[in-house]
């Protein structure tokens, strides 16, 4: 009589669990637009969801301890004319993020530390060159600068921010619509899923495909694939009768899958996380009210199923934490910020610990904020993987990152809001005194405006009295 065996494995008993209620950030708009993309992007600094906006499309920026209840006259980010479909933050520059918007532009932004006084309209660069809507955006995990970004035109193209030049265009690739993008871990290919049911490997700097597979999924509903550690790609996509389905594949043998598992039947496309430290994916669908997650290993059957976080609610968009931006004195492997129809909540995936003490086998190092690479020195063919930190003490974001001077670099030029100056070396970073000075009098004059309008109201009111009276 055999004996079943159970797994060993640091993640079996992963959980998940919401923040409590005055952590959650309350009373946002949540943009409406029907698109497949997480609508919320997050970082160690800040968190950005796209937001419902008149007259064109925005999205909020909010420090992460801003929590609780947001003032409905909160300063948004506008600028695109149509709505946004898509926003990315940079992974070198905790200030800087890239949006994609339904009219054809993608906008990069900087981002200052305090609060702005009005709705940040200016960015850095406005990058133009797709004829159709920019849905997807995905920065470069180790070259300074490099943005990538697909649009309905069928086009990828990969841009230098810092001279707002295009570096690279894929456009003979994808007959049809492309549904996603991800880079593997040193930025030397892409893994594209498209409407034509095709999943490729495409080395963007030769432009061609290296690998491909039809119908990794049979059914015609959206593919999504991420590279895993290993260098395997992880999909999601649906069965011929519409059930969904996950996929594990081996470039150097697509005719075979490493794994292929069906899961439940649902409209919703599963958005994949993944976290190369853990080698752990996260499910989550459009529309669901659950995260899946699995652990990739290199045992039959190669995707274990780990747990589920069941809530109540439906999740409209959900945004992932770098690792960097975790807090690992609680044992924290993976943190999201699911997006409600009116607010955002943090859920936070943790490993149930004994001990207080940093746990290494949590916490290897993992990818910091420097880049490995300039943009010239990626387009010239070298590769790099990304440029490790420890997290044993903590990660402690910078307190304003400037982007490091380049050729012809205006992302540095350029300051962040405001009309055109040239800048000297005397003016060009306000110290961190003016700048408060600034905002205290800025408030003084909201404050003796207020009484103003007090007055004027109470001496209007004092007139009518006295009109009525000589009635």
């Amino acid at each position: 009589m055999s004996r079943r065996v159970v797994r060993q494995s640091k993640f079996r008993h992963v959980f998940g669990q919401a923040a409590k209620a005055d952590q959650a950030y309350e009373d946002i708009r949540v943009s409406k637009v029907t698109w497949d993309s997480s609508f919320c992007a997050v970082n160690p600094k800040f968190l950005a969801i796209i937001v419902e906006a008149g007259g064109g499309g925005a999205f909020i920026v909010l420090p992460l301890a801003k929590t609780g209840r947001v003032d409905k006259n909160y300063p948004l980010v506008t600028g695109h004319t149509a709505p946004v479909l898509d926003i990315d933050w940079c992974p070198h520059n905790d200030n800087v993020i890239a949006s994609a918007s339904d009219d054809t532009t993608i906008m990069v932004w900087q981002i200052p530390d305090y609060t702005p006084v009005r709705n940040i309209t200016e960015p850095i660069i406005t990058l133009e060159g797709h004829s159709k809507r920019v849905g997807i955006l995905s920065w470069h995990p180790t070259a300074r600068n490099v943005l990538l970004s697909a649009g309905g035109d069928n086009v990828i193209i990969i841009w230098n921010v810092g001279t707002g030049e295009v570096l690279l265009s894929l456009d003979e690739v994808h007959p049809d619509v492309i549904h996603s993008v991800c880079w593997n871990s040193n930025g030397s290919l892409l893994a594209t899923t498209c409407k034509d049911k095709t999943l490729r490997i495409i080395d963007p700097r030769k432009g061609q495909v290296v690998a491909e597979r039809f119908a990794a999924h049979e059914g015609m509903r959206p593919m999504r694939a991420v590279f895993t550690r290993q260098g395997h790609i992880f999909t999601t996509g649906f069965t011929r009768m519409s059930q969904r389905e996950l996929g594990l594949w081996d470039p150097n043998n697509f005719q075979e899958p490493v794994a292929l598992q069906e899961m439940d039947t649902s409209n919703g496309v599963l958005l994949p996380f993944y976290d190369p430290d853990s080698s752990i994916v996260y499910l989550c669908g459009k529309g669901d009210s659950s995260i899946r997650y699995f652990e990739i290993t290199d045992e039959p059957p190669f995707v274990h199923y780990l747990n589920t976080f069941s809530s109540k609610e439906p999740q409209r968009g959900m945004g992932f934490m770098p690792k960097r931006g975790l807090d690992v004195s609680k044992c924290e492997i993976a943190r999201f910020y699911k997006l409600h129809e009116r607010k955002c909540e943090p859920i936070i995936m943790t490993v149930p610990r004994k001990s207080d003490l940093f746990q290494d086998d949590l916490y290897p190092d993992t990818p910091g904020p420097e880049p490995a690479l300039e943009a010239d020195e990626w387009l010239s063919g070298q590769d790099a993987e990304p440029v490790l930190i420890s997290l044993r003490d903590g990660y402690v974001p910078p307190k304003h990152r400037e982007l490091r001077v380049t050729k012809r670099n205006i992302l540095d030029v350029r300051p962040p809001t405001g009309p055109r100056r040239s800048q000297s070396a005397s003016d060009a970073s306000l110290s961190q005194h003016t700048l408060e000075t600034l905002l205290e009098e800025i408030k003084a004059l909201r404050e003796r405006v207020q009484a103003q309008e007090q007055r004027i109201t109470a001496l209007e009111n004092m007139l009518c009295e006295l009109v009525d009276g000589t009635d």
